[in-house]
């Protein structure tokens, strides 16, 4: 840990450089860094957030950062919540974006905070337009979106060679809340074998349904992961025909992260975090040596 501060403390002191000569790492007045915080687990922060939550003096923050990744902030340091969860009272995105503009026109070092990484639905690029719009100075540190960093914590890798070539990430709800209008089930159900859904619990009975009507496995598995990455996680395993179900008889709650495909069965054998605790791993969940024993 000494070595990671020690790593900051140059960054902050300007002696490290970017290969342009510039240092990137200073964090100037009247700018605006929007910055990824990763899946929740604050040792999943990047050294630039935790250097950009060393100088920042004024943090902008989303509802799925924690506590402990806050505490981060330097002494003094002002925070300001800007949360926006489904069914609840929140500031419209525009009036978040022109917060960001007056906060850096008053002169402060302005750190927009979110959860997983800011240009993953997580609007970024549209506080970034509207910085540009107002001439603000601004930089992006990327997170680990929690579609990636989520799913390796809840030991289900996001691809694997003999399952899928292409993963597919998908919002459960569009700007409105409501699911979104514009997807082509049919496209999506035939050409992506693994599916990552974000913030998807809400419309999840229309959703699965598209899916089984579009021609996925009534038998396919299906996992829902819930705080990803912090002592909170939990995971469901199921199958799509019965996700429906279980996830009303079980007492999950978002922020989730539903993923559909075969890569979930190599949960058996990648729960590290299980295996952790007692739990025995399969060294074969896809039952590969069977299969050629039998052939």
């Amino acid at each position: 840990m000494k070595m990671i501060y020690d790593v900051i403390g140059k960054m902050h002191k300007g002696q490290v450089v970017s290969k342009y000569g510039i240092n990137e790492n200073e964090f100037l007045p009247g700018s605006v860094w929007l910055v990824g915080a990763g899946p929740g687990d604050p040792g999943l922060l990047t050294l630039h957030a935790a250097n950009a939550l060393a100088q920042a003096d004024v943090i902008v923050y989303d509802a799925l950062v924690s506590e402990e990744i806050l505490k981060m902030a330097k002494p003094g340091a002002v925070l300001k919540y800007a949360g926006k969860r489904g069914g609840k009272p929140s500031l419209k995105q525009r009036d978040i974006s022109l917060i960001l503009v007056e906060l850096a026109r008053a002169g402060n070092r302005v750190l927009r905070l979110k959860g997983g990484d800011p240009y993953i639905f997580g609007r970024g690029g549209e506080e970034a337009l509207a910085l540009v719009e107002h001439g603000i100075t601004f930089r992006v540190v990327p997170g680990i979106s929690a579609g990636v960093g989520g799913l390796a914590a809840a030991g289900i890798p996001l691809t694997h060679r003999d399952i899928n070539q292409t993963v597919t990430f998908v919002t459960g709800h569009d700007a409105s809340g409501e699911m979104p209008g514009s997807i082509d089930w049919h496209a999506l159900a035939r050409s992506s074998p693994v599916i990552v859904f974000y913030m998807a619990m809400k419309h999840w009975e229309n959703i699965a349904g598209q899916l089984l009507n579009t021609g996925r496995p009534t038998s396919e598995p299906v996992a829902f992961i819930c705080n990803a990455t912090t002592d909170q996680q939990c995971v469901l395993e199921t199958t799509l025909s019965k996700s429906v179900e279980d996830l009303a008889q079980s007492d999950l709650q978002p922020p989730s992260l539903i993923v559909v495909g075969k890569v979930v069965s190599l949960r058996a054998g990648l729960d590290w975090y299980g295996a952790l605790t007692g739990k025995i791993l399969n060294p074969d969940p896809l039952m590969r040596n069977v299969q050629q024993e039998a052939g």
